[in-house]
């Protein structure tokens, strides 16, 4: 045992939960959550989050550190529509797919066939927007905006993961500086539990949680399992979508985000830093399960203290937060066969379309898919 264990598990948590806790409240807002629905969700991730990783790391002996899905949120927050009801919907199909994939292995490995750029390309499209939030910020308030994205460029220096939690908790005092914030509850509001009773609305079903399952088996799960096997952990595949789908779907009612194996954060608990021996780098899941715990206690009075921040400051820091996942997954889109189809999947994808009430995301897809067909058409012999 070793204090690198607690200090790597309580960063890891402090990153996680501060670094897109403004890009939670975004989506739940433009779902027409209310203040006690979005404290309600927040308090259902942080459990799921606490106990999908007790029980895996526990079990398994590894430092398996579980999140929510980053891209799902900016994917909720781009849609349009949506109700708490019909959001609920979507999220506990993405749960039960996920539940399916673990147990159905011809679904996993079709979902794994999806290429690479396409689905890349359908992410950087909804992150595309999320994004470009930020400058458009910036034109409405730029005292409040363009120091936050000097101070984030400055901070990205020091440290990529904390940037995001530096910019939030300075562009939270500097908008009390400003005299921005809205007036805040007397009290300290406690954790609270809302059951939202599910809506199973088709438009939702396939303009939503289709997508989101598939950015958070392609841009979460996927690149988590590749984080335990880059540090010589052989990851228990079927068990982590199981749990994380099984967690998804019990935490769905409270609007919760649906839970999945963590990535970037993930790095922070698996490298030597937190422990030289690497079979008890495992000890950092019991810590990080603790800090969620915590911050689960504390949840509702830092998302009541967001809901006060001006609009713009939570745009910043949300998009500040994804540029990140912007990058990786224009990264991703570089493979020079698949580029026009990545290309087309990306502008339907990020121009926002709705058709017939579906949104975007979806048609992204299947025009990055049809474009891909059309590819390999063989030309007629001359």
């Amino acid at each position: 045992m070793r204090p690198s264990i607690v200090i790597s598990a309580v960063v890891a948590a402090l990153v996680g939960f501060g670094g897109t806790l403004a890009l939670i409240v975004s989506a739940a807002q433009a779902a027409g959550a209310s203040p006690a629905e979005i404290s309600s969700g927040v308090l259902g991730i942080c459990l799921a989050v606490a106990a999908t990783t007790a029980v895996l790391s526990v079990r398994y002996r590894l430092p398996i550190i579980t999140a929510w899905t980053t891209p799902g949120a900016a994917l909720i927050g781009a849609s349009h529509g949506l109700t708490p009801g019909t959001l609920v919907g979507a999220l506990l199909l993405a749960g039960v797919l996920i539940l399916i994939t673990a147990t159905v292995r011809p679904l996993g490995a079709l979902v794994q066939r999806l290429p690479v750029p396409i689905a890349a390309a359908m992410l950087a499209g909804v992150l595309f927007r999320f994004v470009t939030s930020v400058f458009t910020a910036a034109g409405a308030k730029p005292l409040l905006v363009l120091p936050l994205i000097a101070l984030f460029l400055v901070a990205r220096r020091l440290s990529a993961f904390g940037a995001v939690l530096i910019v939030l908790a300075a562009g939270v005092a500097y908008a009390f500086l400003l005299g921005e914030v809205k007036p805040l509850p007397d009290s300290l509001p406690l954790p609270q539990i809302v059951v939202i009773w599910p809506v199973f609305e088709l438009q939702a079903l396939i303009g939503v949680g289709v997508p989101l399952y598939l950015v958070t088996m392609a841009s979460q799960n996927l690149p988590g399992f590749a984080v335990l096997r880059v540090s010589n952990y052989e990851p228990p595949t079927a068990a982590i979508l199981a749990v994380t789908g099984f967690a998804s779907v019990i935490t769905a009612p409270l609007g919760a985000l649906t839970s999945n194996l963590a990535a970037i954060t993930a790095s922070i608990c698996t490298g030597p830093d937190t422990h030289p021996d690497p079979s008890k780098r495992w000890l950092a899941g019991p810590f990080y399960a603790l800090s969620y715990i915590l911050l689960a206690i504390g949840g509702a009075s830092m998302v009541a203290l967001i809901a006060a921040m001006p609009a713009e400051l939570i745009a910043t820091v949300a998009g500040l937060a994804l540029i990140g996942s912007l990058v990786n997954a224009f990264g991703a889109m570089g493979d020079a066969a698949l580029r026009f189809p990545a290309v087309i999947t990306l502008t339907v994808t990020a121009s926002g379309m709705s058709l017939l009430g579906i949104g975007s995301a979806f048609w992204g897809l299947v025009a990055g898919i049809v474009a891909l067909g059309a590819e390999h058409i063989r030309r007629p012999a001359a």
